[in-house]
């Protein structure tokens, strides 16, 4: 998801991103109680539905529709990662400092191929519910109750107090969007991250999907969202024993040039085991100096993050959704990996009957001329 899709910048990942979050995260709370945050306008009269932070200089035209419904509750029979108490991830903090990207034993591989399974179906069926007029918290509630059939903890569910079993970005939100009252409008894209801890394991992976005919039919929407999905199955192909970590973001940021768009530096694909974020950090620009060389065992996520616009991003008041600075579109996909003998294992590959999928780039004025 990847949640914080290690979704740092390198030099917070360097001083350890679980650390830095969880330091931040509590400051931020302290903070929040001491000045919680008014709503200068009055509730809807026939909804109930407010914006908790209308002084906020928003960049886009998306908006926070809450109240946000109660954090969701998952049975004890279910096994919970260390954070569900309390929100703070200590398993991570541990590695703090360290480089080390582990190196997962046959049957370590196993639980990532089941907990990916699972994650898939849970996207999937997720993304069959993407359609005007329902809410983000409903496809919430959705993953959520799917993930229970599947003996699964939701992993984002108070991973550094994040409110919800799925992140659900909109527009021009770049990641971290948290499900609330808004209905889906014809003409939106939505990304809907998913990640499942399952036996010990943690899956993760999302996709960018169309809301409506509109959407489809928008020149922009379909160039970010399916350059954030060509971006990514280029990255993949480079996958294999001995590929550099620094290496996919020149693929992505190339392709992602090509296109008129940029890319998200702030946040990055990270390792995934045990643990929800760890080594390697794989940044998706250009240039970068990320350490580390792919071997066999090891198990990441790529998660490009492609905009219309300015690669710049601005964090909302919750302290989660971040959005483009310029308020134009951003789309997202992600895959969890795992590096074989002789190459890669997408881990939560789609499947056959699996909703969304690429649709035609538009035809440019440039491609135009150079067909004539």
């Amino acid at each position: 998801m990847g949640t914080d899709s290690f979704f740092c910048s390198q030099d917070c990942f360097k001083r350890s991103w679980s650390e830095h979050k969880a330091i931040h995260k509590a400051k931020s709370n302290i903070l929040s109680n001491l000045f919680p945050p008014k709503v200068v306008s009055e509730p809807d009269p026939a909804t109930g539905h407010f914006n908790p932070f209308p002084s906020f200089q928003f960049t886009g035209s998306l908006r926070p529709v809450y109240p946000l419904s109660p954090m969701r509750t998952v049975p004890k029979s279910i096994p919970h990662p260390d954070y569900a108490k309390d929100g703070i991830p200590r398993s991570e903090q541990k590695f703090v400092g360290r480089h080390n990207i582990t190196i997962l034993n046959k049957e370590q591989q196993e639980g990532m191929r089941k907990v990916c399974r699972l994650a898939r179906e849970v996207l999937d069926i997720a993304a069959r519910e993407v359609r005007p007029g329902v809410t983000t918290d409903y496809i919430d509630e959705v993953v959520h109750k799917a993930c229970l059939e599947r003996n699964s903890y939701p992993s984002p569910l108070n991973y550094m107090h994040f409110p919800k079993s799925v992140c659900t970005s909109i527009n021009e939100t770049i990641c971290h969007g948290i499900p609330d009252q808004r209905p889906l409008e014809d003409g939106d894209i939505i990304n809907i991250d998913v990640t499942l801890y399952h036996n010990g394991f943690h899956g993760d992976l999302n996709e960018t999907y169309y809301v409506g005919e509109k959407a489809r039919a928008n020149p922009d929407a379909v160039r970010v969202v399916e350059t954030s999905r060509e971006c990514l199955d280029k990255a993949i192909e480079l996958v294999k024993p001995g590929m550099l970590f620094r290496e996919p973001g020149n693929v992505i940021e190339k392709l992602a040039k090509s296109r008129n768009c940029s890319v998200v530096k702030t946040y990055c694909g990270h390792g995934i085991n045990q643990l929800f974020h760890c080594a390697p950090n794989v940044p998706h620009y250009a240039k970068n100096k990320a350490v580390g060389t792919a071997k066999p065992g090891m198990c990441f996520t790529i998660e490009p993050m492609i905009n219309i616009g300015t690669h710049r991003d601005r964090t909302w008041p919750d302290d989660w959704t971040s959005t483009t600075a310029d308020g134009s579109l951003s789309a997202q996909f992600e895959h969890t990996l795992l590096v074989t003998e002789d190459g890669v294992e997408v881990l939560t590959a789609r499947l056959p009957d699996s909703p969304g999928g690429p649709i035609p780039m538009p035809v440019t004025e440039d491609a135009k001329t150079a067909e004539n």
